[in-house]
């Protein structure tokens, strides 16, 4: 099966519901805020709901838009979309299609009923009535004035193509979504790539963004839908496909495994980090290959939620608040100042220490890189995503402790009080009081 956008924008309907408790009022708003919590507390949402959180948590929709205001705003971005892939398409006319070389026969014949499909879908868009005509009529016009002066480095976005054209075939066949007549799926991935590409000259394609927007067709199953998702999910990762921002993340990764065990840093970390290049595929890809299908989606969505991020800030501020509300005590006076919380120290790059810590010894075993991405490799599809969370949380959780109360309990040795109340502060962050993990969906 093709994706639901393959059909006229105005004939599907955005009737989008949450099931989730408390999360969507009664006029459709959603509480970003209980969404987030709900996600991480209960370790991902249930598939049969993923498509219509994503849709949310990624931003193609606005929390605070009402189920009366999202059909027009698909309508919308439906139009924008195909006005945009009709735009390089228009320039690069050779671009239009996937080039094959006769060599993969089921790829081949996926691009032949793809095409058969995209007839369809131009017989329906002139059987719709004059009422609907008219409405997208006019929204063309928007995207028109819109999009119209945008020029494309055309040199750019050819490289761009060919590079999408070798990775697109790639992408994972054996997932369901794939199998079959599914295989035509990946030309829409493609024009989803490339439409990126063509309207992202900063960003451009990178290798990986075939594996990370694949999620989003996939669990959207939806080609406009699939776009601005993962275009929003872009505004805020695209940094990570550029030297300098990947740079950035494993000296992180470097730091907060320096924080977590000293003696493991010292072997893995040598001055330029090349022995902990081999974590950079796990946190590009938020380690897609290292779980079970099913289990990787969720993790992308509990890391997209961003909750242990904002406990690290809220931790943070009472940490500075408690600073403040001493400051001008005489005991106090010479006390050393606490150390803070790291904010940069995300869940993700947790996630990544847990994964070191948990193969602690077979990693000091290890004495070259080829080891060492050998044990990458052997992990691939075999972790477990609950314990790996449960872990996870705890070393946060004595993280956030440690740092903002090792000075602090020097202070206050015969305050117990203060300090087991700092501590219920902070437990009552994370899920289920570090007593029972993650429920998973």
């Amino acid at each position: 099966m093709f994706p639901e956008e393959d059909s006229a924008p105005s004939v599907r309907v955005a009737a989008v519901t949450i099931r989730l408790p408390g999360v969507m009022d009664a006029e459709g708003r959603v509480d970003e805020s209980r969404l987030r919590v709900h996600i991480f507390k209960n370790g991902g949402v249930c598939p049969s709901d993923r498509g219509q959180v994503w849709r949310f948590l990624f931003g193609m929709y606005p929390c605070s838009s009402t189920a009366l205001e999202r059909p027009l705003l698909l309508e919308q971005l439906a139009v924008r979309y195909h006005f945009m892939k009709k735009k390089w398409q228009q320039l690069l006319p050779g671009a239009a299609r996937l080039r094959l070389n006769g060599t993969d026969a089921e790829l081949v014949a996926a691009v032949k009923y793809f095409d058969q499909r995209q007839e369809r879908v131009k017989q329906e868009a002139e059987e719709l009535d004059e009422e609907v005509k008219d409405r997208m009529a006019f929204l063309e016009l928007q995207a028109q004035v819109l999009f119209e002066r945008v020029t494309f480095d055309l040199e750019e976005l050819q490289e761009a193509i060919r590079i999408i054209d070798k990775d697109v075939p790639r992408t994972d066949r054996n997932l369901a979504y794939y199998l079959g007549e599914g295989l035509g799926n990946l030309l829409v991935l493609r024009d989803i790539l490339i439409t990126y590409a063509a309207f992202h000259p900063e960003v451009s394609y990178a290798q990986g963004m075939n594996d990370l927007c694949s999620r989003f067709l996939e669990v959207l199953d939806s080609e406009v839908d699939a776009y601005w998702s993962f275009s929003c999910f872009m505004e805020k990762f695209s940094k990570d496909f550029q030297a300098d921002g990947l740079h950035r993340k494993m000296e992180l990764e470097a730091a907060l495994l320096k924080e977590l065990d000293p003696q493991l840093h010292a072997h893995l970390v040598t001055d330029n980090m090349d022995r902990l290049s081999f974590c950079h595929r796990w946190l590009l890809l938020g380690f897609q290959r290292e779980f079970e299908h099913s289990d990787a989606l969720r993790l992308f969505e509990i890391l997209s939620c961003d909750h242990l991020e904002l406990i690290s800030q809220q931790v943070e501020r009472a940490h500075y608040q408690e600073r403040l509300s001493h400051k001008h005590c005489l005991e106090d006076e010479t006390a050393p100042e606490p150390q803070s919380i790291n904010t940069d120290f995300t869940f993700e790059l947790f996630i990544c220490a847990t994964i070191l810590l948990e193969n602690r010894e077979a990693l000091l075993s290890c004495r070259n890189d080829v080891q060492l991405i050998q044990f990458a490799n052997s992990l691939q599809g075999t972790l477990d995503l609950n314990h790996t969370l449960k872990r996870t949380e705890e070393h946060f959780y004595n993280y956030c402790k440690r740092s903002a109360w090792d000075c602090l309990n020097g202070r206050y040795r015969t305050r117990r009080d203060k300090e087991e109340h700092f501590f219920c502060q902070l437990r009552n962050f994370f899920s289920l009081g570090l007593a029972g993990g993650f429920k998973g969906p």
